[in-house]
C-alpha cells in the first residue's frame, strides 16, 4: 500500500539521520574559545554555513546533535574555524564572511542593496536610501530597513501604536477638511478633524521616532576596538560603522584604517552600543 506523502518524508528524515562520524575529528580539534566556524561542502569547498560562538567546540557539538540540520550535515565534508579574541570580533567576522561568501544555509546577514531609513522632510517622514546619502554622517535618520515597503510598514505600526494620523505622515491622501476613517474608529487622535493641534501631533510623532534613531559615527575617522582573552589580543578596525578587519598590533590596525569604508547596517547593530557607551577599550587610529 502506498503511504501518504507526508508520512514518507517524515520516515525518510528519520532514516537518513545519523551522527556524522566523518566530522568527529573536526570537533575534537575545535577550540573552546570564541570565533567563527565554517561548514564546507563538496563542490569547490564552498561554504554551506558560517556561524559564530563564544565557545566553538560546544556550538559545533550542538549542530551535530540537531536532527533538523541533517541535510546540511550530510553535505558537509569538513569544518574549519577562525579564532577571535572575543564575542564582538566573532560577530563582526561572521557578518563580513556571510556577505562575502553567501553560504547556502545562512538566511540572515545577506548583503542588502536597498538599505533605507526614514528622514523628516518638512515635517513629513520620507524614505531615503543608503546609496544616496551617508547614513553614518547624516543626522536625524530613523530605523534601518531592507526595503521601502518595510520602512512604510514600520511607520504604519508607529502610527497605530501612537494614534497618529496617516495623512500627515504621507501614508494616506485625504480631501481638504475631511477626517480619516481611523479617526472615526478612534485609532487616530483626530488631528485631521481638529481634535488635536498639528503641533501636538508632530511632537508625538517625533517622540515615537526617537526609539528608531540612527546614531551618527561619533569619530573623525577610524578607531580600533580592543579585545583580549587568554590567548589572543585583537584590534578590530572600524570606520563609519563599517568593520575593516582585525589586527594584532596598532601599526597593522593603522594600515587597515586606510581602507575605504561605507555605512554597514550589520556593523552598526553590533557596534553601536559598545562604541557609544565605551564599554570596550577604544584606540584612536
Amino acid at each position: 500500500m502506498q503511504l501518504p506523502r507526508r508520512r514518507r518524508d517524515d520516515f525518510e528524515d528519520i532514516r537518513v539521520y545519523e551522527y556524522p562520524q566523518h566530522l568527529r575529528a573536526a570537533i575534537e580539534d575545535a577550540p573552546t574559545g570564541a570565533g567563527v566556524y565554517v561548514f564546507h561542502g563538496q563542490e569547490g569547498d564552498l561554504p554551506l554555513y558560517i556561524g559564530k560562538s563564544v565557545n566553538i567546540r560546544a556550538r559545533l557539538l550542538s549542530h551535530l546533535r540537531t536532527q533538523d540540520e541533517a541535510r546540511m550535515l550530510r553535505q558537509t565534508q569538513r569544518i574549519s574555524h577562525i579564532r577571535t579574541a572575543g564575542e564582538i570580533g566573532a560577530l563582526l567576522l561572521e557578518a563580513q564572511m556571510i556577505k562575502a561568501q553567501h553560504p547556502l544555509f545562512n538566511q540572515k546577514l545577506r548583503r542588502n542593496k536597498q538599505l533605507c531609513s526614514l528622514q523628516m522632510t518638512q515635517g513629513v517622514p520620507e524614505v531615503v536610501y543608503a546609496k544616496d546619502i551617508d547614513f553614518a554622517r547624516v543626522p536625524d535618520l530613523y530605523g534601518l530597513f531592507a526595503s521601502r515597503h518595510a520602512a512604510l510598514d514600520a511607520l504604519r505600526a508607529l502610527a497605530d501604536q501612537n494614534k497618529l494620523c496617516y495623512a500627515p505622515l504621507g501614508l494616506e491622501k485625504l480631501p481638504p477638511s475631511k477626517a480619516c476613517f481611523r479617526a472615526a474608529i478612534r485609532q487616530c487622535a483626530g488631528v485631521c478633524r481638529g481634535d488635536e493641534t498639528p503641533q501636538a501631533h508632530s511632537e508625538r510623532l517625533f517622540t515615537s521616532l526617537l526609539g528608531l534613531r540612527v546614531e551618527c559615527w561619533p569619530h573623525e575617522g577610524a578607531i580600533g576596538l580592543v579585545e583580549r582573552d587568554a590567548e589572543l589580543t585583537q584590534i578590530h578596525v572600524v570606520n563609519h560603522w563599517c568593520y575593516l578587519g582585525s589586527a594584532a598590533t596598532p601599526d597593522e590596525a593603522r594600515q587597515l584604517s586606510t581602507l575605504a569604508a561605507g555605512f554597514d547596517a550589520d556593523g552598526y547593530k553590533i557596534l553601536c552600543r559598545p562604541v557609544l557607551t565605551r564599554s570596550v577599550e577604544l584606540l584612536s587610529l
